[in-house]
C-alpha cells in the first residue's frame, strides 16, 4: 500500500469498520526495534495475545552512510520471517507491517523492503512522518480519550509532535531528534552542546508548541517509557505501570535535568529500566526537558499507546471510537469470567442507591468494578483478595489513570474479604483521599453482600435490594421466602451497614 493510500484513511476519508472479533497481527518496523503484537480483534478496547520485540538498531548508521545498519538488516530479515510465521501459524489473516523513519529515509529504504516481502510474502507499508504523527496521535486519543495538549513520540529515528484538541489532531511535526541520531551527536553524554544546539534548532520549527501552556504533554515511546520507570522508582511508588502515570511539570523538569547529565552506566542500578534503551533515556531526559520548557505544559502524562493502537483505533467506524475503553475492556473480561451470567449491569443497578450523589468520575469506576467484580473467583479462597488487587494494578487498562487503577484494585480487594493491611504500603502513595478509600469499602463490601445473597446468579441479585430506611439501609429480600438470609448474609450485611454510617457521618453519602 503506498503512503498516500495510507493517509486516505484519516478522519475526513475514512468511514471506518465496526468491531469485529476475528484477530489482527500488527508489525511495527522501527528505527530501534521491530516488534510484533496479535491482538484479539479490531475493538474499542482489544487484548493483547502475543507480543514479540527485537532490537535490531535498523537506524544505526543511517545519519553517517545514508543507508540502513547492515546487521541490522540481516536481524531483521530474519526475525521478519519468524513473525510472518507465527503470525500465520496463529491463523491470522489480518497481517499489517508498517515501516517508520529509518525506512523511509535509507537510501537503500526499497532494496530492504524487496527482501522483506521476497522472503516473508507479506507487503510492507512504508509511511509518511505525517501519517506516522496522526496515527501515534490517535493512539493517545484511543488510550486516553480526554488528552488535550500535544503527544511526543520519540523513536530511534524522529520525534512525532501532536497537538491534541477534543479527541482530534489540530497541528503535528516529524522532526529528525531520534535517539540514534541524538546518541551519535553526544557521544555517549546527553548534555553535549551539540545535542543541545541540535534539539533547539528543531523545536524552532514548531511554532505550534506554545499553544499547550497550562496543557499536558503525553509520552509515547520506549525511551520514554524508561523515564517513567525512573520516576516511578525514584519516588518508591509501588505501581509499576506506566500508562496514566502523571508528573507535574517541575517533577519531571528536575528528574530531567539531573538525567540529561548522567553517563548511562549510573542507571544501570535501576532493575525497572530496559538495559537494551539505557544508553538512550539521558538523551530523551534533555528532550523532554526543552519541550517542557518551550510548550509551558503543566504535566506529563504518559501514555503506553501509540502508533499500533492508533491504527486499530483509526480503522473503527466513528460510533464504536467513542466507547469508553475502560467499560469495554472491563465489560469483556467480566463476561469471560461469568459462572452463571453476567453480572455487571446488574450490580451496576443494585448498588447505585449507595452513591446517589456521586460524580461521574465515580459511577464510571463503579461500573468497571462491576464488571470486574467476579474475576478470581478459581483462585484458591484464602488467595483472592490479593490475586484480585494484583490483577487490577498490573492489567494494561485504557482509559485509566494511576488513582482510578488504585480505586478499582482496593475495591476488588475489599470484595473479596481483603485487609486493609494488606493496602497499607499503597495507601502511602497519597492517590486516594480517606473519603475516596471509604467509598471504595462501601463498594468493594456491597458487592461482596450481592455474591453472598445470590451465590452469583443475576436474577437472584435482581429479586432482593437495597433500601435507604430511617437514615441507613435495609436489606430486602422477597417476601415469598425463596431467597433466605443465612449467617455469612447478616455478616456481611453488618459490615456494609457499618460503613455507610461512617459515610454518612462524613457527608459522603
Amino acid at each position: 500500500m503506498s503512503v498516500e493510500a495510507l493517509e486516505a484513511t484519516g478522519e475526513e476519508a475514512h468511514a471506518g469498520e465496526g468491531e469485529r472479533d476475528s484477530r489482527i497481527a500488527l508489525v511495527d518496523i522501527g528505527s530501534n526495534s521491530i516488534r510484533l503484537v496479535v491482538y484479539d480483534g479490531l475493538k474499542r478496547a482489544p487484548e493483547v495475545l502475543f507480543n514479540e520485540k527485537v532490537m535490531c538498531g535498523l537506524g544505526r548508521s543511517l545519519r553517517s552512510s545514508g543507508r540502513l545498519h547492515p546487521e541490522g538488516v540481516g536481524q531483521a530479515l530474519r526475525n521478519l520471517v519468524r513473525f510472518s510465521r507465527l503470525a500465520r501459524a496463529m491463523g491470522v489473516e489480518d497481517r499489517v507491517l508498517l515501516a517508520t523513519a529509518a525506512v523511509r529515509e535509507a537510501e537503500d529504504s526499497e532494496d530492504f523492503v524487496a527482501k522483506v516481502e521476497a522472503a516473508t510474502g507479506e507487503r510492507i507499508t512504508v509511511i509518511s512522518g505525517k501519517e506516522e504523527a496522526r496515527l501515534a496521535g490517535l493512539g493517545v486519543v484511543a488510550g486516553t480519550p480526554e488528552a488535550d495538549g500535544i503527544m511526543g513520540d520519540l523513536g530511534g529515528g524522529s520525534l512525532e509532535l501532536v497537538e491534541l484538541r477534543d479527541g482530534k489532531i489540530a497541528h503535528s511535526a516529524t522532526l529528525g531528534l531520534g535517539t540514534l541520531k541524538l546518541m551519535d551527536m553526544g557521544d555517549g553524554m546527553a548534555g553535549n552542546s551539540e545535542v543541545s544546539a541540535e534539539i533547539a534548532m528543531s523545536l524552532d520549527q514548531v511554532e505550534w508548541l506554545g499553544n499547550a501552556k497550562g496543557r499536558s504533554f503525553y509520552p509515547v515511546g520506549g525511551t520514554w517509557r524508561n523515564l517513567a520507570r525512573l520516576a516511578l522508582a525514584q519516588q518508591g511508588h509501588p505501581m509499576g505501570v506506566v500508562h496514566g502515570y502523571r508528573l507535574t511539570a517541575e517533577e519531571a523538569k528536575a528528574l530531567s535535568q539531573v538525567l540529561a547529565r548522567q553517563h548511562p552506566e549510573s542507571l544501570r542500578r535501576v532493575k525497572s529500566l530496559s538495559t537494551l534503551r539505557l544508553k538512550a533515556v539521558p538523551f530523551g531526559a534533555a528532550l523532554i526537558s526543552e519541550l517542557l520548557r518551550r510548550s509551558g505544559c503543566r504535566d506529563l502524562v504518559f501514555s503506553a499507546c501509540g502508533l499500533r493502537e492508533g491504527y486499530i483505533f483509526d480503522r473503527l467506524a466513528r460510533q464504536d471510537q467513542l466507547k469508553d475503553p475502560l467499560l469495554k475492556m472491563a465489560a469483556q473480561m467480566g463476561r469471560r469470567e461469568a459462572r452463571f451470567g453476567d453480572m455487571g449491569e446488574v450490580l451496576f443497578e443494585w448498588t447505585a442507591g449507595l452513591f446517589a450523589e456521586e460524580t461521574a468520575d465515580l459511577a464510571r469506576l463503579r461500573q468497571a468494578a462491576c464488571y470486574l467484580s467476579d474475576i478470581v473467583w478459581r483462585e484458591t479462597t484464602d488467595y483472592q483478595a490479593r490475586q484480585a488487587f494484583e490483577r487490577i494494578i498490573e492489567h494494561p487498562f485504557m482509559g485509566l489513570d494511576h488513582s482510578g487503577r488504585l480505586f478499582l484494585a482496593y475495591t476488588l480487594l475489599c470484595r473479596y474479604g481483603g485487609s486493609f493491611r494488606d493496602f497499607e504500603q499503597w495507601n502511602r502513595t497519597g492517590l486516594l483521599s480517606d473519603e475516596t478509600l471509604l467509598q471504595a469499602q462501601m463498594l468493594g463490601s456491597a458487592l461482596r453482600l450481592a455474591y453472598r445473597v445470590s451465590g452469583a446468579i443475576p436474577d437472584l441479585v435482581k429479586r432482593c435490594s437495597l433500601v435507604r430506611q430511617n437514615g441507613g439501609y435495609e436489606l430486602r429480600l422477597p417476601e415469598d421466602g425463596s431467597l433466605p438470609d443465612g449467617l455469612a448474609v447478616r455478616k456481611e450485611f453488618s459490615r456494609l451497614d457499618s460503613l455507610t454510617k461512617k459515610a454518612k457521618d462524613l457527608k459522603i453519602a
